[in-house]
């Protein structure tokens, strides 16, 4: 997954907008939410959502990680097996 800069960017502000300190939104917008995927995904909901505490960032923040290393490890998983069935397709050959 490509790196964002520009959502990065997105992130940290909007996570300033809700009234996080500035070390924690850096830390979230550039650390975490550095790609495409995830950025989207945070910014999704903090816009769709009002009233945040950090706790409720944090845990979202979270999800999102774990959401995207079961999306990684499904795609490895399916590279391994294609692997797999072509060598035994062309053993039979």
């Amino acid at each position: 997954m490509a790196y964002s800069r520009e959502k990065s960017d997105q992130v940290y502000r909007a996570l300033l907008e809700k009234g996080l300190e500035e070390g924690l939104c850096r830390e979230i917008a550039y650390k975490y939410m550095n790609t495409e995927y995830t950025a989207t995904r945070m910014l999704g909901y903090l816009y769709r959502t009002t009233e945040l505490t950090e706790t409720m960032i944090v845990d979202e923040m979270i999800a999102i990680l774990e959401d995207r290393h079961r999306f990684q490890k499904k795609h490895e998983a399916e590279h391994a097996n294609e692997a797999i069935t072509r060598f035994y397709n062309e053993e039979r050959e």
